[in-house]
């Protein structure tokens, strides 16, 4: 059913290079279901209408849990300040309003009751929010909305070190008007190189570029989701490159030693493990959802703790720097094998478990679906993995 928006009010001030009208057009561009009605046009005389402040930004799961909910007003939490209505056009009478005459018995509810439901569906587990878009708070904003481009649990690299260069480098983006396939595109170039430079030999340039590599790859997906310009093309661009091309840098690697392979063990011997352990681990990721619809990394604590430091490209890049650096490049990749293997063990025996217990009738749950990130006295683990961006933090 097509649901008939309209925004009240706007507001000039930029986050990520949009204002909060353009953020809000764009979002609810995802939604086939939703009909922006332009500005200074009448409302319907029929069907229900949803209204959103325009001087507001709204967490996705809010919009989506409004288009799906009747004849509600939300209020924002801190100060009760209605943002969003929805009902029958009738009540407006064709002029869009969010006063307390208009809103009149109408039931108030909060933006986590209006999203209820959606947290595992989104791999987000923070608090579902709303918050006006002020020149005071425009820093708070930004770093909100970069945080919450962050989606489940990842790499300690990726989730420590490149989130506060990754944000500048998302500004610079914006300011040179580059788009996230155009960053994408960097990432390709920079895949390509290292693999060159490894098969080559030469170590060095070739980890400039395999690091240079991954760190745009965190920002072309942050810039894709705080410009709200995330689509299908993109999402299959990038996802190619991180799955096909780690195992062509270390059979790079390999063939770049050569003749020097000192070690016992036959370079191919190493290579085979290499590979068929990485794909074996996806393998085994892709198993688990015989068990359940989510990912691996967030059924238990132990698996989100794993998945920092599982074998995957940024925990291997940093074996081989540092074996590079030491002056042994052959040990790197002995130590990329032997990792992956004992990675993978653990996901298969992880998988295995999983599919056990669903088919003995439980039912698995991720665990952060059940955490208050912003409850006081959270452990460590919460607060890496579910940092949140709600209004305890705006």
């Amino acid at each position: 059913m097509t649901m008939n928006v309209h925004l009240v009010g706007d507001c000039d001030l930029r986050l990520w290079g949009l204002t909060p009208r353009q953020r809000l057009e764009r979002l609810l561009s995802g939604f086939p279901e939703a009909r922006l009605i332009d500005a200074g046009q009448p409302l319907p005389s029929a069907g229900e209408v949803l209204l959103l402040r325009a001087d507001y930004v709204y967490d996705q799961r809010v919009i989506r849990g409004l288009l799906k909910q009747s004849g509600v007003a939300m209020q924002d939490p801190r100060d009760g300040t209605i943002v969003a209505a929805r009902d029958d056009a009738g009540r407006w009478r064709g002029v869009p309003r969010l006063d307390a005459t208009a809103l009149d018995g109408l039931p108030v509810v909060l933006p986590e009751t209006v999203a209820a439901g959606l947290q595992a569906e989104l791999r987000k587990f923070d608090r579902p929010w709303v918050a006006p878009v002020r020149a005071d708070n425009l820093r708070k904003l930004e770093k909100a909305l970069f945080s919450g481009a962050y989606k489940g649990v990842t790499d300690f690299i990726t989730r420590c070190v490149w989130p506060t260069p990754a944000r500048w480098a998302t500004h610079l983006c914006i300011r040179l008007g580059l788009s996230p396939n155009a960053v994408t595109a960097g990432s390709y170039v920079f895949a390509i190189l290292a693999g060159w430079w490894f098969w080559h030999g030469a170590y060095g340039a070739g980890l400039l570029a395999a690091w240079l590599m991954t760190f745009l790859d965190t920002v072309d997906g942050k810039l894709a989701r705080v410009t709200i310009t995330s689509s299908k093309f993109g999402d299959i661009l990038d996802h190619a490159l991180d799955l096909i091309h780690p195992p062509f840098w270390y059979i790079a690697w390999g063939i770049g030693l050569g003749a020097a392979w000192p070690a016992s063990l036959p370079l191919w011997d190493v290579l085979w493990v290499i590979i068929g352990g990485y794909i074996a681990g996806r393998l085994c990721e892709g198993a688990f959802k015989i068990a359940a619809p989510f990912s691996i990394f967030i059924w238990r604590p132990f698996d989100s703790v794993n998945r920092l430091v599982t074998a995957r490209r940024n925990p291997n890049l940093l074996m081989l720097t540092g074996a590079w650096m030491a002056g042994h490049g052959d040990t790197g990749l002995l130590l990329v094998a032997a990792w992956t293997a004992l990675s993978t063990a653990v996901l298969l025996v992880r998988a295995l478990w999983a599919i056990a217990l669903s088919k003995t009738g439980h039912e698995l749950q991720p665990w952060l679906s059940s955490v208050d990130p912003h409850a006081p006295g959270n452990p460590p683990l919460v607060r890496l993995f579910a940092p949140g961006t709600g209004p305890a933090d705006l």
